[in-house]
């Protein structure tokens, strides 16, 4: 008996075979508990398909400088806080309850080797579907991403010690919070040029400055990481006892274009001057005696900030007025509020 396949008959099977899928899904028949496992085909496959969406993705969207070594100090310290407790860290075991998931999350000190670094940023930036690794908290800082990619470039290598040095932890006692992890026991950043000097700001910037990254109205993973578990209490006793430490005010000095800008701004390019606004005793923060390098970083990012076009909403101020001003004057500009002597030709 010949039996003649027609459309109807395949379109009919195709109908069956998703029903009965759907019965045995509606069933529950299908295991999920983590404490199962995969099977080994299973988990080869899913593995298999992970890795080939990584390599692709990473090849077409991850930035030509996914890493940057500048920045240790501040990704050692969100990732003893966000990271650690799943993946372990150099002479810390990872968390048990975490390494039941399924799949657990890789050692990085092996894991790590495994990967290029535009892959590592891709991961770190968007995260992996269905393995627990969750995207960075925050998508508009892949400054922060690009510093967490070399750290973890790092892990391999890594002596118990190096990664304590790095996380520099303190008396909880003394600093409850942790902020002297990344920020120094005297507010200058540890000397890490992508963290700011805190001491002598003003108490009132600062303790807006948590707020903001609580809701998140401020954009930082690292900071969101820590700001959103203080209490209010805890904020204002950081921001005042930041405020109080020394560290800004000096009185800027070097290129007379630089000062130009500072100092009276651009009138043809509607540039104003930034002592019109960052001056001690007004809202916005001190700028006199701040890390260059950290002024420089935070103006080449706001000019790249392409979303935010509408100045009369306050938090896009900084994004029209750094596009204001000519990029060679960056470093100037930034060198000059530090107090910095100019670069020579």
């Amino acid at each position: 008996m010949t039996i003649r396949i027609t459309w109807k008959r395949v379109l009919a099977t195709l109908v069956g075979l998703a029903a009965l899928g759907m019965a045995v899904a509606w069933s529950g028949v299908i295991g999920l508990a983590a404490s199962s496992g995969h099977w080994a085909i299973t988990d080869w496959f899913l593995h298999w398909t992970m890795r080939n969406s990584v390599r692709t993705h990473a090849a077409f969207t991850a930035p030509k400088d996914p890493a940057d070594a500048s920045g240790l100090v501040s990704a050692a310290g969100h990732f003893a806080n966000s990271c650690a407790i799943c993946h372990g860290a150099p002479g810390q075991k990872p968390a048990p309850v975490m390494q039941a998931a399924t799949p657990p999350a890789p050692d990085l000190a092996v894991n790590a080797r495994e990967w290029t670094d535009k892959q590592l940023f891709w991961i770190l930036q968007h995260g992996v579907k269905y393995t627990g690794m969750p995207a960075w908290a925050v998508q508009d800082r892949p400054d922060e991403v690009r510093r967490m990619v070399a750290f973890v470039r790092r892990l391999p290598g890594m002596s118990p010690a190096q990664y304590r040095a790095l996380v520099a932890e303190a008396s909880p006692a003394i600093d409850p919070d942790n902020c002297t992890g990344c920020h120094g026991t005297d507010g200058r950043g540890r000397g890490s040029p992508d963290i700011p000097i805190l001491g002598g700001q003003s108490p009132e910037y600062l303790l807006a400055a948590l707020k903001g990254y609580a809701n998140g109205t401020r954009s930082s993973a690292v900071m969101q990481q820590v700001a959103m578990r203080m209490q209010p209490a805890e904020m204002d006793a950081a921001a005042r006892r930041f405020a109080a430490m020394p560290g800004l005010g000096a009185t800027p000095a070097g290129d007379p274009a630089a000062a130009r800008i500072v100092e009276q701004g651009l009138p043809e390019r509607q540039l104003p001057a930034c002592v019109s606004c960052h001056t001690p005793g007004k809202l916005y923060p001190v700028l006199a005696g701040q890390r260059a390098s950290y002024i420089a970083a935070r103006l080449r990012r706001w000019q790249g900030d392409k979303n935010v076009v509408d100045a009369r909403k306050s938090h896009a101020t900084m994004p029209v007025i750094a596009r204001r001003i000519p990029k060679d004057m960056i470093d100037p500009i930034a060198r000059y509020l530090a107090g910095e002597p100019p670069t020579k030709p």
